[in-house]
């Protein structure tokens, strides 16, 4: 069973989004902010997909992926962007950071498994 991460500023979105994921047979891990997930990684969670959003308070999801890229235990991990934001210029800017793909809210619970089975191998 794959284990995938939630980052989000949005309780809502959390709920919403980890309960898809539950009921298609995925670990959820959430985490409220790109700080909290990166606690997760240093107390040792382990997972086989990372979900974030981009606009957060703190640290932004771009910024996240960096850090993230630099973990040698998640080098290579599939990382999904889920965000509002659709502009080309941010895209690739997530795409130079590490993201593998792009999700723009609202997404269809399929549209999201979809993507979710592309990415994980």
């Amino acid at each position: 069973m794959s284990t995938i991460m939630l980052v989000d500023d949005s309780a809502t979105i959390l709920l919403t989004i980890s309960s898809i994921l539950d009921k298609a047979g995925y670990e959820v891990e959430k985490a409220a902010d790109a700080e909290d997930a990166l606690k997760k990684f240093d107390a040792g969670v382990k997972i086989d997909l990372l979900i974030t959003d981009l606009n957060m308070p703190g640290m932004n999801g771009i910024e996240l992926i960096r850090t993230v890229r630099q973990l040698p235990a998640y080098k290579y991990v599939p990382i999904l962007f889920l965000t509002t934001e659709s502009h080309q210029s941010k895209r690739q800017e997530a795409k130079a950071a590490g993201a593998s793909g792009w999700i723009v809210k609202p997404a269809t619970a399929d549209e999201l498994l979809d993507t979710i089975k592309r990415v994980i191998k």
